[in-house]
């Protein structure tokens, strides 16, 4: 298990996490554009969002840094665009962890399954720090 670092950003992901790929000289990133994800066919992808950043990540100094730009539309707030991402091959483990910070908190997003993961979800706790739980035995990504 990990707690990663995920920071968003409104629009500047690609410059952002180049200017960190150069600071910190790691590989290149392999990025993912919301235009890239599967289609939902219930919700029509805008053309704004299709060049955006959806995924990328650098290895820092032996930690997981992860990255994406703020869906058009969604709230953004510079100095409070940073969650903290759980990565566990456990799903019961996730499902429990889900439950106990949604107590006094926020669900954003129910545990689900979505195309890279067979189990995730997010929750904002009770003391406002946001959480996402990722699911991941090795096949999902």
């Amino acid at each position: 298990m990990s707690v990663d670092v995920y920071l968003t950003f409104n629009g500047n992901c690609r410059e952002a996490v180049a200017f960190y790929a150069d600071v910190f000289k790691t590989e290149k990133p392999q990025i993912m554009t919301f235009g890239e994800a599967p289609p939902h066919p219930d919700h029509e992808l805008p053309e704004e969002a299709k060049n955006l950043v959806m995924h990328t990540r650098l290895q820092i100094d032996g930690s997981n840094v992860m990255f994406s730009d703020t869906f058009p539309g969604m709230p953004f707030t510079e100095g409070n665009n940073i969650t903290l991402a759980i990565v566990n091959e456990d799903a019961d483990q996730i499902r429990s962890m889900y439950e106990g910070l949604k107590e006094g908190g926020n669900v954003v997003m129910e545990l689900q399954e979505t195309f890279w993961s067979k189990l995730y979800g997010q929750v904002t706790d009770k003391f406002g720090i946001h959480w996402q739980l990722n699911y991941d035995n090795g096949e999902s990504f």
